[in-house]
């Protein structure tokens, strides 16, 4: 086996619940930043920008900065860029992102003119009404393209589970009998841009995450190396009835150092 040299790492669930570090996780990326082993931040957060993301974590002690986080909300503006470029785009996410994505033309939903030609959805949550949701599934069945950042069912909160993108996008494909283009995790999209982004490849490099499907057998997938950590949305349910084993399953992101150290690192 090819030993790791690098490492993608969720954050909410990972490092993190409701933006709180949790227990060992500054610890251990400050040995992994002390044994100089490259590293990226891979989020589906489409909550907040790379900046804000980048800054609220430094200021919980993680030694990261901007460069270091790939978020969904970036590779979709990549992905729009080039499969549409020029297109109107209805934008239906919580929380403001515009600055992740550049070169991408944002409609409001009430804005006058010709029709968007994509719909996006990103983040569940206030923004995911029942209107913005009809609009959107208006829209498709006019011949909108349909792009969704990530088709997460859940996440994890201080206060317990709460719905995500998933639970939501899945009536909205059946509905306007359609499938979305994912952009962010578990597409191969996001995980080749990862991998490009550390310059590395697939056999060298590590991904940590706490959903089984779209961290890390999406990962393994692909070639990468997986680690299951028991926090966040884990649940031993879920782990059981997956369609894959991952390659490792930790107790939290405080193992990782050790873990790298037995591959070899």
């Amino acid at each position: 086996m090819e030993p790791i040299g690098a490492v993608l790492i969720d954050i909410d669930g990972v490092l993190t619940v409701s933006w709180e570090p949790l227990p060992g996780a500054v610890a251990a990326m400050e040995r992994l930043r002390a044994a100089d082993v490259p590293l990226a931040l891979v989020t589906n957060t489409t909550s907040r920008t790379r900046s804000r993301i980048a800054g609220r974590l430094a200021d919980s002690g993680f030694p990261v900065g901007p460069g270091d986080i790939l978020t969904a909300p970036a590779v979709t503006a990549a992905h729009l860029r080039e499969h549409h470029p020029e297109a109107r785009c209805l934008l239906i996410n919580t929380g403001d992102v515009r600055d992740d994505l550049p070169g991408v033309t944002l409609v409001e939903e009430h804005t006058e003119g010709a029709a968007p030609d994509v719909v996006v959805l990103g983040g569940a949550g206030g923004a995911f009404t029942y209107t913005a949701l009809n609009r959107a599934f208006r829209l498709v069945q006019q011949g909108a393209a349909l792009v969704a950042m990530h088709r997460n069912l859940y996440w994890r909160t201080a206060e317990g589970l709460d719905l995500d993108t998933g639970a939501f996008l899945a009536g909205l494909e059946r509905a306007a009998r359609t499938e979305a283009v994912i952009t962010g995790k578990p597409s191969g999209a996001f995980f080749a841009a990862a991998l490009a982004h550390l310059g590395t490849g697939p056999g060298g490099t590590l991904m940590v995450g706490d959903d089984i499907e779209t961290d890390v057998l999406a990962a393994q997938r692909h070639g990468i190396t997986g680690a299951l950590v028991r926090t966040g949305k884990y649940r031993p349910e879920t782990h059981e009835a997956a369609d894959g084993t991952p390659d490792h399953v930790l107790d939290s992101f405080a193992d990782v150092p050790a873990l790298l150290e037995r591959m070899g690192r």
